[in-house]
């Protein structure tokens, strides 16, 4: 089998599609699109949401029908998250939105969207045996998961991410010690409820996914705070710089991305608040996430088998080890 697959997730902050090429039973990433939506920002305080969110969605969809054009039913699935779980409008925008797409949509339970994390972010690790705590801070909730082997042992989503964050306690771009301490505090409150049962269950080694983490690397990376990934160190240094500015339109700092600026504070906070809850020193990046995940979810779809053996194998063989 060598064909085409799509994985469309339309995130609270993000839509992002995903194509990728399916080789035996790998499957080797193409080319994407990616639509800076900012969904979650659309939500009234009633949970509804307003017209040029919904816009900006239904946008978005058109241009990915565009490129999914010639893709068999059964090779594109499409999946939405937090925002729409929550939204009490979500089913009229999601119909106008599977119009656009000329694809089903389906909302996704936070759990699923931590076990399909894990399934992406596991085939991307050198290592996929040892114990991972895998952290997917995404604009409208974040996700927890420990795995092994591809097994997920702990999945959770917290409703907490760097949209919401960043609206509810940053929401004119300042940012002060007062501000900080309040959005770490919020963080470390959510995290009550599962800190005590994973850190029983343990891992050997922390992964973050997705573009909070992914900005928070390249700014610790670039800068200097730190050698590789995300330290506990290079956060505090990016702190003291973040505090120094005193507002978003006066930070000057190498690495980081337009599109990730309103949404930047929240993701620190919430980083900040998991590694003083889970007593973290480092973490690394893990490039793959809910896409990759949804795409070896439809390859086992068509192949009707797990594919964790044949990923041990291909794994051995690119890492030569036996």
């Amino acid at each position: 089998m060598n064909e085409l697959i799509a994985a469309i997730d339309l995130g609270s902050n993000s839509f992002r599609l995903q194509v990728g090429r399916v080789v035996g039973d790998q499957i080797y990433p193409l080319d994407g699109l990616k639509e800076s939506v900012r969904l979650a920002a659309g939500l009234t305080p009633d949970k509804y949401l307003d017209a040029a969110a919904q816009q900006r969605g239904l946008d978005a969809m058109r241009r990915f029908n565009e490129r999914l054009r010639g893709f068999a039913p059964d090779a594109v699935r499409a999946v939405a998250t937090n925002t729409l779980r929550v939204a009490k409008n979500a089913p009229e925008f999601l119909l106008q939105a599977e119009a656009a797409l000329g694809h089903p949509i389906e909302v996704i339970a936070g759990r699923e969207e931590a076990r399909l994390i894990y399934v992406g972010v596991a085939h991307t690790l050198p290592d996929p045996h040892l114990q991972q705590l895998v952290v997917d801070i995404g604009g409208g909730s974040t996700e927890f998961i420990i795995g092994k082997s591809f097994e997920p042992l702990q999945l959770e989503s917290l409703y907490m991410g760097c949209v919401t964050y960043s609206l509810r306690y940053f929401p004119t771009g300042k940012v002060d010690k007062k501000s900080l301490k309040e959005a770490e505090f919020a963080a470390r409150q959510e995290l009550q409820s599962i800190v005590n049962t994973y850190r029983e269950t343990g891992w050997e080694l922390a992964v973050g996914s997705s573009g909070s983490a992914k900005s928070l690397v390249d700014v610790l990376e670039q800068n200097g705070f730190a050698a590789e990934g995300i330290t506990r160190d290079g956060l505090e240094r990016f702190r003291e710089i973040l505090l120094a500015a005193g507002n978003l339109d006066k930070l000057e700092i190498a690495g980081l991305k337009s599109d990730r600026l309103p949404v930047l504070l929240g993701g620190f906070a919430i980083m900040s608040a998991v590694f003083k809850e889970f007593g973290l020193e480092r973490m690394t990046f893990s490039e793959g996430a809910l896409r990759l995940g949804v795409l070896y979810d439809l390859l086992g779809r068509y192949h009707h088998h797990d594919l964790r053996n044949a990923t041990v194998t291909s794994f051995m063989n690119r890492y030569q080890v036996d």
